[in-house]
């Protein structure tokens, strides 16, 4: 075995054995960072239109970076089609981090994260999908339900089409605190999770007051972000299935809350 696999090994094993530690300390730096990010996007993005660049060109710009995403997230699955092998880094990685977990995780830790993963459920998104939806057409958003619908239901087809397309194995997982079948790559809860809650905080700053803005953003991060992991600590994913899941409903989250933003921008009279 040369450096490298003895390295990722390593690595693995050291993750596996402080998994619920640097879920956490990860979980509060990403929620930093996003709110960091917003309260610079708030204060700033006025200056950035009303300055240098219109509202079509940030626009034009924003769908470039939301389909350049989805080419790049393309690539790299592409890419990852021939390192998913046993004995490549990506494979090792993979089943040695979900052999770790196996071992060191408690009883406890896989029921708290067997009952979270359920927020990642099919039926789960699907059900708040259709509420979310009626409660927009009560108010006579008829875009907002159109564009909400599609990106939440596009986002499912996409996953599953990924899914056919790499048609990977689960990892073994006969703990009986969570099951799966079907195929593993890309993760579904993961990418559905992501664009379902992602596509919520967005609804949620265009029609609620700003105070609300910041805590519907933060929480849709929580909640994406426990889910996804929830998979792996659960064994029913490996971990690069999740990396996956959050690289696909990112892109696709990206490029429809663009759309959504030049459909109601270009909507405007005058």
């Amino acid at each position: 075995m040369d450096d490298d696999a003895v390295q990722v090994q390593a690595l693995a094993d050291w993750l596996g054995a402080h998994a619920v530690s640097v879920f956490f300390v990860t979980l509060i730096i990403l929620l930093l960072v996003t709110a960091t990010a917003l309260v610079f996007f708030r204060r700033y993005s006025g200056r950035i239109v009303g300055g240098n660049l219109s509202r079509t060109m940030l626009l034009s710009i924003c769908l470039v970076v939301g389909a350049g995403m989805l080419v790049a997230t393309a690539a790299v699955f592409a890419e990852m089609m021939e390192v998913f092998q046993a004995d490549e880094e990506f494979g090792l990685f993979d089943s040695r981090l979900t052999e770790t977990l196996s071992k060191e995780l408690s009883a406890t830790t896989l029921r708290v994260f067997g009952t979270l993963t359920h927020l990642g459920d099919p039926i789960t998104l699907t059900v708040l999908v259709v509420v979310v939806g009626i409660l927009l057409l009560a108010r006579r958003q008829t875009a907002m339900a159109f564009g909400w619908v599609v990106a939440c239901a596009g986002g499912a087809v996409l996953n599953r089409a990924l899914k056919q397309i790499f048609e990977r194995v689960r990892p073994v997982h006969d703990h009986g605190f969570a099951v799966a079948d079907g195929y593993s790559f890309p993760s579904g809860h993961t990418s559905g999770s992501v664009v379902v809650y992602g596509m919520l905080a967005y609804l949620c700053m265009r029609l609620l007051p700003s105070r609300w803005h910041v805590p519907a953003v933060l929480l849709a991060v929580a909640l994406a972000f426990s889910t996804g992991w929830s998979r792996v600590f659960l064994q029913v994913h490996w971990a690069s299935d999740v990396i996956a899941g959050f690289a696909s409903g990112l892109a696709w989250l990206t490029v429809c809350v663009v759309a959504m933003e030049v459909a109601r921008r270009h909507s405007r009279p005058g």
